[in-house]
């Protein structure tokens, strides 16, 4: 295999879609692999959909994702410019080469025209394709059409008969007839290269090796193989990944929650977690592993390993395999990336000092087993934050409610009172004495001690809470607690 250079090639029409970063994973990872090139283009001859803030978001979420490209925008290269729409010279001048050569010629039939022949064919049941009636035009009759202001657009001569076949890398191959494709359209009237003509040319002037992209590019394929032949160029290997969908088989949507890379990333998705989850949608290791760095993904990755079938999105299994990536960050990593989420939720201040810091660490490091997700994290920790929280309903008609309950309350708050030093130990024997005092069971004062600290009936120990939250804390809590329990015994 000569030096492999791999492409990443969207249109900037909107955010980048997890099948995209998916495709551009695989680019990444076959490039790295064999010590190739990763090149980033961006397609955006279509002027009425394309958005340069859509351009700049799909650049951030490959960077944040660490999809870092070796030549593309901001970074250069020897083949740019790598946006579409300062390549048009580079379009027309392959254009002119095919028009001279007789392999394409100017279309003059208007948008309305082609519309109607359309729905002509579709009426007698056939497939739509061009006529081909503007391709033996005399000169006459193109000055003619011109004479009255058309503006044609360029088609390739396509054959009338016989096959064309796709040897794609992961579906073999792939027939297509050639008068189902007809000779179709390279340069709009308006002077924009339409996708598959931008494509090729701009495959063959970056010596691209290697085109890995969404099966369903793979219609375009044998289009494009004709280009190939008429600019007598060698194609690149294609390989066409599986689609990626929802778990009812229908086409991965908004409905079925969030696609985009920056939906996770604002959810509190760790970019390893993702990209180890992106791979395992339609490629598996040899050894059947499912949680990989980075490194590992590259040593493994073969695209022998792609499968046919589409891949099902779960974002459960996703969502597992971040909890596994947040369990594994030091405390001090994990609490550096759950701040931004704590702030947007106003649980901490934007510039927070060192002892909220600390604080953040430690409430981090007791929950980190329970949470899946940073923005998850930042719920569960709200009332570490924030004292003025409801209390789980449910909770307080069975803890609350029992006769006696903030006596029972009052008695272990007189307890942590006394605890000195203000450990888990010293804590957790005080409220034992209280409990053996009391002869009643443990969860007689920890479960409504915990709905008075948290406003909830589950959570981590509630002695390490305890100590999280310190003495005095704990104390105002509980005397809240009391005063809602008096009150509501008053009023009921």
């Amino acid at each position: 295999m000569g030096r492999v250079r791999v492409r990443f090639a969207p249109s900037p029409t909107g955010h980048l879609h997890i099948g995209g970063a998916r495709t551009a994973l695989f680019n990444w990872l076959f490039a790295r692999k064999h010590g190739g090139t990763f090149v980033l283009r961006i397609e955006d001859t279509d002027v009425r959909r394309s958005r340069e803030e859509s351009a700049r978001q799909i650049t951030e979420a490959l960077a944040w994702l660490g999809l870092y490209w070796d030549e593309g925008p901001g970074k250069g290269g020897p083949y740019g410019p790598y946006f579409q729409s300062e390549r048009l010279a580079i379009y027309q001048e392959f254009a002119d080469r095919l028009l001279h050569a007789g392999l394409a010629y100017p279309c003059y039939c208007s948008p309305e025209e082609l519309a109607h022949r359309r729905r002509e064919a579709q009426r007698r049941g056939e497939a739509p394709r061009y006529d081909g009636r503007c391709r033996m035009l005399t000169a006459a009759e193109r000055k003619q059409l011109e004479r009255e202001h058309r503006r044609p657009a360029l088609r390739l001569r396509t054959p009338d008969r016989g096959t064309t076949t796709v040897r794609d890398y992961i579906h073999g191959d792939v027939v297509f007839r050639n008068e189902d494709i007809g000779d179709f359209v390279i340069m709009k009237s308006n002077g924009m290269p339409v996708y598959n003509f931008a494509c090729v040319v701009d495959d063959l002037t970056m010596y691209i090796t290697h085109v890995i992209r969404a099966e369903e590019h793979l219609s375009n394929t044998p289009r494009q193989l004709m280009l190939y032949e008429a600019l007598e160029a060698d194609p690149p290997v294609f390989a066409h990944v599986p689609m990626i969908l929802a778990p009812d088989r229908s086409k991965l949507s908004k409905r079925h929650g969030a696609t985009s890379v920056e939906e996770y990333r604002d959810m509190g998705f760790l970019p390893e977690a993702l990209l180890n989850y992106l791979a395992l949608l339609g490629w598996s290791s040899e050894d059947g592993a499912e949680i990989m760095s980075l490194q590992e993904m590259i040593a493994k990755f073969s695209l022998d390993r792609v499968a046919k079938t589409a891949a099902i999105y779960d974002e459960r299994k996703l969502a597992w395999m971040n909890g596994h990536y947040l369990r594994a960050m030091t405390d001090e990593r994990l609490s550096e990336a759950a701040m931004p989420f704590l702030i947007r939720a106003g649980l901490i201040p934007e510039s927070a000092d060192e002892q909220t810091r600390e604080y953040v660490r430690r409430v981090v490091s007791l929950l980190k087993e329970r949470i899946r997700t940073l923005g998850e994290l930042a719920e569960t920790a709200r009332y570490f934050f924030d004292a003025n929280f409801d209390y789980d309903p449910k909770g307080v008609r069975k803890h609350f409610s029992k006769p006696g309950t903030a006596d029972l309350l009052r008695d272990g708050m007189k307890a942590l009172q006394t605890v000195d030093p203000f450990t888990v130990e010293c804590v957790e024997r005080a409220y034992r004495a209280v409990i053996h005092s009391r002869g009643i069971s443990g969860g007689g004062l920890i479960h409504p001690t915990r709905l008075a600290l948290t406003g909830r009936t589950v959570g981590p120990s509630l002695f390490d809470i305890m100590v999280v939250l310190g003495k005095e804390e704990c104390c105002r809590r509980i005397e809240r607690a009391i005063e809602f329990i008096e009150k509501e015994q008053a009023q009921g």
